[in-house]
Formats: C-alpha cells, sequence, structure tokens
C-alpha cells in the first residue's frame, strides 16, 4: 500500500532556498506542497503554487498574513520550510512549533532573536527543528547519534566572503557591488553581505548556542575558501567528524525535508576534482570584527541576539542604499550593542519589542550620521 505523502509548506517561497526547493521537489520523492506564502511577488507566487495547487498567501496583506498565521496554527501539514529573511520569519516559526509541526528553518533569525524560546516550545510539543543553514545542517549531521556532553567544540566554517582578499586599507572605499560578488554561494543580498562583513557568521555563532545547547566558548570559526566542508565537530577524545558537499544549498534543504530519511536523489555525489584541496584559516577578528560582537551576543543572551541582528539588518540595507560605508555596518551593530537598555527576552512579545528598539535607534543613527555628513558637505 502507498504511504501517503508528506504534506509541506514552504514561507518565502520566491526567494533563493523556496524555489531551490521547489525545483529538488521535481526530482525527489514526492511531498505535498499544500501552501506557499511570499511577501510582495504575487505573479511568481500563483505561477510556483500552479503544479501543486497549494494554497498561497501575500504576507505585505494584513488579512493575507493572518490567515498564515492561522493555517501554520491549525497544523494541518507535517513539514514547513520557514525561508522568509529576516526578524520577520519568527512568528511563523513560533506558530508551527506551537502546532507541534517539524520546522525546516533556513531562518536562522528566528534563532538568533528566540533561540532559547523556540527550542524550549520544540521540546514540549515534540517537534522537531531542523537547521537549512548549510553549517549548522552539517553539525546536525556529525550529531546524530551522539551524546550532548561529548562534544567538545563546533567549527562554523566561512568561505571569508567577496572581499577576504581585499586589502583591510581599501575597505573604506567598499562599494555594494563589490560586496555582492561572492565568490561560491548564490544567496540573497543580506547574506551576501552578511557574508562579506562575516556578520553572518557572527549570528551563526548565536544560533549554534541554541541549537545545540553550547556556550559561546565551544563556538569556533574557520575560514574554508573553499566552501566544501561546511562545519565539523571535534568530540571530548579528540576525534572530528566534518560534513562535505558542493556550495549548494539544495543539499542541506533535501536533508532538512526528508529527515530522518535519506531518500535517492539526483544530486552529484563525491568529486575529486572539487575536494582536492582543503584549507583551513584562523579568522582575522581585526579584518572581521563583527566576529566578536557574535560571540558577545551569544555570551549576553537575552535580547542581545535581537538586538544584533535588527541593527544589522537596518546597517545592511543602508549600505546597499548607499546611505552610509560598508565599515558603518560594524560600527552602527556594535554601538546598538553598547547601548542596548535592560530589555526582556522572556516572551516572543518582549524580543520582538527588542527587535523594534533596535531598528529605531540604528535608523536614528543613521539619520545623524546622513545629517552630519551632509551639514560638513554644504559648509
Amino acid at each position: 500500500m502507498t504511504q501517503p505523502s508528506r504534506r509541506l509548506v514552504i514561507l518565502g517561497a520566491t526567494g533563493t532556498v523556496g524555489v531551490q526547493a521547489l525545483e529538488l521537489l521535481k526530482t525527489s520523492p514526492a511531498l505535498e506542497v499544500v501552501a506557499l506564502s511570499a511577501h510582495t511577488r504575487q505573479s511568481e507566487l500563483i505561477d510556483l503554487a500552479a503544479p501543486s495547487g497549494g494554497r498561497t498567501f501575500l504576507t505585505d496583506d494584513p488579512q493575507q498574513n493572518q490567515g498564515l498565521l492561522e493555517f501554520l496554527r491549525q497544523g494541518e501539514y507535517h513539514i514547513c520550510l520557514n525561508a522568509v529573511v529576516g526578524a520577520a520569519g519568527l512568528p511563523y516559526s513560533e506558530a508551527v512549533l506551537k502546532a507541534g509541526k517539524d520546522l525546516a528553518l533556513a531562518n536562522k533569525e528566528s534563532m538568533v532573536l528566540a533561540g532559547e524560546l523556540l527550542t524550549k516550545l520544540a521540546e514540549k510539543t515534540g517537534s522537531t527543528i531542523l537547521p537549512v543553514d548549510s553549517e549548522h545542517s552539517a553539525i546536525h549531521q556529525c550529531l546524530r547519534g551522539e551524546q550532548g556532553n561529548a562534544i567538545r567544540n563546533l567549527y562554523l566554517t566561512a568561505s571569508g566572503g567577496a572581499l577576504r582578499d581585499l586589502q583591510t586599507d581599501e575597505f573604506a572605499n567598499v562599494t555594494p557591488q563589490q560586496a555582492l560578488a561572492h565568490p561560491n554561494w548564490d544567496m540573497g543580498p543580506r547574506i551576501t553581505i552578511d557574508s562579506a562583513t562575516m556578520m553572518n557568521k557572527a549570528l551563526e555563532i548565536i544560533e549554534a548556542c541554541h541549537l545545540f545547547a553550547l556556550p559561546a566558548e565551544q563556538v569556533q570559526v574557520l575560514v574554508h575558501r573553499q566552501s566544501v566542508v561546511h562545519s565539523m565537530v571535534e568530540f571530548a577524545d579528540g576525534s572530528m567528524l566534518a560534513q562535505l558537499g558542493p556550495p549548494d544549498m539544495t543539499y542541506p534543504i533535501h536533508y532538512a525535508l526528508y529527515y530522518p530519511n535519506r531518500p535517492s536523489s539526483n544530486l552529484p555525489g563525491f568529486d575529486a576534482k572539487l575536494f582536492a584541496k582543503l584549507t583551513f584559516e584562523e579568522p582575522d577578528t581585526q579584518r572581521f570584527p563583527a566576529l566578536t560582537l557574535g560571540w558577545r551576543a551569544a555570551k549576553l543572551g537575552g535580547a542581545a541576539g535581537a538586538v544584533l541582528n535588527a541593527a544589522d539588518e537596518i546597517a545592511v540595507e543602508a549600505f546597499l542604499q548607499q546611505q552610509i560605508r560598508f565599515l558603518d555596518i560594524y560600527a552602527l551593530c556594535a554601538n546598538a550593542l553598547e547601548q542596548m537598555p535592560d530589555l526582556q527576552a522572556n516572551t516572543i512579545a518582549q524580543v520582538q519589542a527588542a527587535d523594534q528598539w533596535a531598528r529605531q535607534f540604528t535608523s536614528r543613527s543613521i539619520e545623524k550620521q546622513i545629517q552630519a555628513a551632509s551639514g560638513v558637505s554644504k559648509s
């Protein structure tokens, strides 16, 4: 007798991860896509939903967004791929976990903002959080069957981004076009800029601490230019496991959607040419000062992750709009973390309030900076 297919929801269906997931489903064992969402790309969303006949939700419309949240809470599906960009993805993650359904999480901000709350919620409802970030997916795979107390260190690998070989004295004049030219990965604009600053790795440090219940001191970062080793685990006995593969998000998407099984796929396996040279370097925190903010926020806990992420979202958008310089991204994020008041993070609402505080604080800082620069130019 044929087993019924698992029912899948894809949030952020018109983005990079959402499109890759839908392409994957064309050749992999069937999952029934019952709903898809997008923020504003209505025509693209309708086209993507047509083959499956799944429901569509446009989250830019308040009424449809509320409808999506209600749909997620009702739980008429098995797994949800949350590929929404930024803090906007948090309410959807909460709704999925409250419904007791599995969450394939490409929205790292959910864990950065509210990792402690979401992991407790998953434990309460019996949900599984399956990371879709290539780094955390790699660690998840390396830890299958292992005990948490057996871990000595996690090693998140980083390509170094588009500016990894640029002289540091040239950073002041970096353009958005330069920072968006990633050498290995095809990603959205925010994550690509975050790769250039290494803020993506700073946020992944926080995410790893929550996903794998480890202190910040046990989460390390290595620059690995080839993006073939996606992360590694060092165990208490000195043994190490690494997960390898091409720099292609389809692999961690496939792993998460079909977990705990590993069905056949058309994805290529070992390639001697691709895997021929693997190098690792300690990160230079003077070149990538954002890393220090990640470790600091992870140690502070509470609302620090929400503040750091929100400040970065605002700063990156300002950089892409050429309102601030590349180096200002780090400075604005550091200032927000430094000036953070005693914000609570015991509920999702409090986390969202901390997020809003940081957005407003950083936006005001940028406005002051623009006004100051304008005043100088007029004098």
